[in-house]
């Protein structure tokens, strides 16, 4: 059945080209009212400060209450919070003392809410490089960052260390680094297999020649600290590298989908597993994963599907390549559903998507019925439009 027309909007086409496009009322999704039957949380994102003095390209400025206001709408949806990650731009303009504040201030809005989990990023971002860092530095960065989120009484995130590749000289080292840290955590963590398409520094990671020689060297890691791991994040954007993978994962070691361009598949799983969700896809479409999620819990596989369905060619669009500034299509849609006042990212990075993606971007939205106020991302993209010589 064709969609009700609200109103239209003349966009943007590859060679110029401009053309109307019809904007249609938001789906309706149901907040859960149950579990889901597999975890899911949310890498979240942080809200600029437009109207900081600080050079946005030296220094980072965060409007505090509109980021926690956005953790409030994620966990209203009864997603987790995936605190102080790439999503946030970690090291990305976000700097370890920053990230602190951030996983402190999430921590305790979380307090106030019944069953909010956070999960927070530890990592060795604050580390100065230099010829002679080894691996005993990248030890003593991650023993500080776990020991002061584990003051707050936070859990922890193990994420990929870029100090840690640029010393390694072999898979040794990361055997060591790991050993070591895993071994002093107060609760299990998630360790972070960040790929080098969100991150070219970590391209080579646990020291393999390949993804394949790595996970093996990953695995082996996993297996002798099992009791210290709660599972794994691989953000590979290959399904089938992370299906090989939770396979030969320990008994109990959960496998969490960083596969923003295969999540449906990967959640529901086969007669073999599943994965669980960690993801940043998950901070633009909260309301279509959670009414997914609840038909998923419900056994209502075709609700599941027709419910993500449409979210996936949004996601793929969000994390084409470059894959790194897909932080920008996520602070786009929080900006068009009236998340946040402005199209402002920590950095400047709002120029790293062209005008035609974020145009694109918009339809991808609509056709996924995630645009929840149509009349005002309407506004908001013609507000862009009108930047960009277009009125």
């Amino acid at each position: 059945m064709a969609r009700e027309v609200l109103l239209t909007i003349r966009l943007p086409h590859d060679a110029g080209r401009l053309a109307d496009f019809p904007v249609h009322p938001p789906r309706a999704y149901a907040r859960p009212t149950a579990p889901f039957t597999r975890r899911a949380l949310a890498a979240a994102h942080v809200v600029g400060d437009p109207l900081s003095a600080a050079d946005p390209w030296l220094q980072t400025a965060i409007d505090w209450e509109a980021t926690i206001a956005y953790r409030r709408h994620l966990w209203s949806w009864g997603l987790g919070v995936a605190e102080a990650m790439d999503t946030a731009q970690r090291g990305m303009g976000v700097d370890w003392k920053n990230s602190l504040e951030l996983i402190r201030r999430s921590l305790d809005a979380a307090k106030d809410v019944p069953g909010a989990v956070v999960a927070s990023g530890a990592g060795t971002d604050h580390l100065v490089l230099h010829a002679h860092t080894s691996a005993a530095d990248v030890i003593d960065a991650y023993e500080e960052q776990c020991a002061a989120i584990e003051k707050l009484g936070g859990r922890i995130v193990l994420m990929a260390s870029r100090a840690l590749t640029a010393c390694a000289k072999s898979p040794d080292a990361y055997g060591l680094v790991y050993d070591r840290v895993l071994s002093q955590v107060k609760e299990p963590v998630i360790i972070h297999w960040l790929g080098e398409m969100f991150d070219p520094a970590l391209a080579g990671y646990w020291g393999g020649a390949d993804h394949d020689e790595a996970m093996d060297i990953c695995l082996d890691v996993i297996r002798r600290n099992a009791a210290k791991v709660d599972g794994i994040k691989i953000s590979l954007l290959d399904k089938d590298k992370e299906i090989a993978m939770r396979r030969r994962l320990p008994a109990g070691v959960r496998m969490y989908t960083g596969d923003d361009f295969n999540f449906a598949e990967l959640i529901e799983g086969d007669a073999q597993g599943h994965s669980d969700a960690l993801l940043g896809i998950f901070d633009a479409i909260a309301p279509a994963a959670s009414h997914a999620l609840s038909a998923l819990a419900a056994n209502e596989l075709a609700a599941y599907h027709e419910t993500l369905a449409p979210t996936l060619p949004l996601s793929r669009h969000i994390f084409q390549a470059p894959t790194r500034f897909y932080k920008t299509g996520v602070v786009f849609m929080a900006w068009l559903n009236g998340h946040q006042d402005h199209f402002v990212l920590v950095g400047g990075q709002q120029s790293a998507r062209n005008l035609l993606h974020l145009a694109e971007l918009f339809r991808l939205a609509d056709a996924a019925g995630l645009l929840a106020d149509p009349e005002l991302a309407v506004r908001r993209m013609k507000s862009l439009l009108v930047v960009h010589g277009i009125s």
